[in-house]
């Protein structure tokens, strides 16, 4: 696993999200906002109704990610994204 620091300058972001994220195309919308970006990583739903995500790219692709998660899908409701970098 790379770090900020690595000489390719890839980071990568565990992401938890909660509220009203399931049933509502959030993942869906989720994997072509990844696309349109440029990152890579998966997204899953979780048993506890939350969304789990791990997004890799440069930083500033990362960021632009993250900062999306808080957006969401139209239909849905994000109550709070909890992140860790890796």
């Amino acid at each position: 696993m790379e770090n900020p620091s690595s000489p390719l300058g890839k980071v990568r972001a565990h992401v938890f999200v909660s509220g009203t994220v399931q049933g509502v195309g959030y993942r869906y919308y989720t994997v072509n906002q990844a696309k349109k970006i440029g990152v890579s990583g998966w997204v899953r739903n979780l048993l506890d109704s939350r969304v789990e995500a791990v997004f890799e790219g440069t930083q500033e692709q990362v960021e632009a990610m993250v900062q999306w998660c808080y957006e969401g899908s139209p239909a849905s409701v994000v109550k709070q994204v909890a992140v860790e970098y890796e």
